[in-house]
């Protein structure tokens, strides 16, 4: 049985240890010790090349306990950093239920309740002497960096037929099968300087950027489609004609066709406008990482749904509108879907999570080892 006592002090330990995007060489070695200590084959591998990331990520393979060749070998992942403001968390547990911060900074449920089921889920099957084939347990960095880390790891320390990763917002139960693609357009608007008292004889690299963004198409671009501007910067001092300016900005779709298509509208918009005023925009388009849709029938899906189900869950199939690092092991050519964990305003410092769903998140995740093993056989 799942201990609702040990795993919400392994979480409430958890999110009090700083680990910021780019910033988890605090977080990482004390996961490593953990899945050691327990037992489990810990290899570390390069990511920490990538200087905007903080530590490598982990790849802990726990040894099947079965002497069958035939059970699915399956991973399961969650992701050890967190968005800002995410140092110095000071987490209570409210009469409602609820685990909060004090409101200075996020919570870092997102994703570490995903990392106390993993650890909780372990430590069960331990206990219980819980048949099994071999486990994965993938744990990533700088995943809130467009999933920097799952993009840098060796694919090669990957011994998995399909995973979850257990990092979803929606409802316990329930299963995100399909995400999208996300494309960043990051844009350099280059006007002409001249002091501010002579404005005609420059031209405002500012205002062409406000002229190009009116004239663009953002926002809720249809169903499938969104897209907006997430940054905005320039200019030095009310006195000086802005030269340049550089604006950060995306669009995701669950169309590949369209958020092609949305991207170089935005791009023709920003260098026409430009254009337009005898000045020039230099644009660079980037993909972040490609969408994924898994066949409602295949058996990861219906693994998940049989877990949710047999824990009186609704075991619903989710299309998300954000990414993960399961869009990358996708990508990677192992099937994996989301597990819904239940978490509350994400990133934001209202972010909560209930007691409950930590507890039901671990005997899922129980259930998905008792399946996988059972439908092997």
């Amino acid at each position: 049985m799942v201990n609702k006592e040990r795993i919400i002090h392994t979480f409430l330990e958890l999110v009090q240890i700083d680990s910021e995007t780019g910033k988890e060489q605090e977080i990482q070695p004390i996961l490593k010790s953990k899945f050691q200590s327990l037992g489990l084959n810990v290899v570390e591998d390069n990511a920490n090349e990538d200087p905007r990331l903080g530590a490598n990520n982990l790849i802990c393979t726990l040894a099947s306990n079965i002497n069958k060749n035939d059970i699915d070998k399956i991973y399961f992942s969650s992701h050890m950093d967190t968005v800002v403001p995410g140092v110095n968390v000071k987490p209570t547990i409210n009469d409602d239920g609820y685990i909060y911060s004090d409101g200075t900074t996020v919570l870092g449920a997102d994703d570490k309740a995903g990392l106390a089921a993993l650890i909780e889920l372990i430590q069960v099957m331990q206990e219980q002497n819980t048949p099994h084939g071999q486990i994965q347990f993938i744990i990533t960095v700088g995943e809130e960096s467009s999933l920097l880390g799952a993009k840098a790891i060796n694919s090669e320390l990957i011994d998995a037929d399909f995973g979850y990763a257990v990092d979803a917002s929606s409802p316990i139960g329930s299963t995100v099968i399909a995400a999208p693609t996300q494309m960043k357009v990051d844009a350099t608007i280059y006007g002409k300087t001249a002091h501010a008292s002579v404005p005609d004889q420059g031209v405002s690299a500012i205002n062409i950027a406000a002229k190009a963004i009116s004239k663009m198409h953002l926002g809720k671009i249809d169903e499938e489609t969104t897209a907006n501007i997430g940054r905005f910067e320039g200019g030095s001092a009310t006195n000086i004609v802005a030269n340049k300016v550089t604006l950060n900005a995306e669009a995701r779709s669950h169309s590949d066709e369209k958020v092609e298509s949305q991207v170089a509208h935005m791009k023709s918009v920003f260098e026409n406008t430009a254009q337009s005023f005898g000045c020039s925009a230099d644009v660079r388009v980037t993909k972040s990482y490609p969408g994924f849709q898994i066949d409602e029938n295949d058996h990861v899906i219906d693994i998940a749904k049989k877990s949710a189900s047999s824990l009186g869950l609704n075991p619903k199939a989710v299309i998300a509108n954000g990414g993960s690092d399961g869009n990358i092991f996708n990508l990677l050519g192992v099937p994996t879907v989301i597990i819904g964990i239940g978490y509350e305003n994400i990133h934001t410092t209202k972010e909560r999570i209930a007691t409950q769903n930590l507890v039901l998140l671990a005997q899922q995740l129980l259930k998905i080892v008792e399946l996988v093993t059972n439908e092997s056989n």
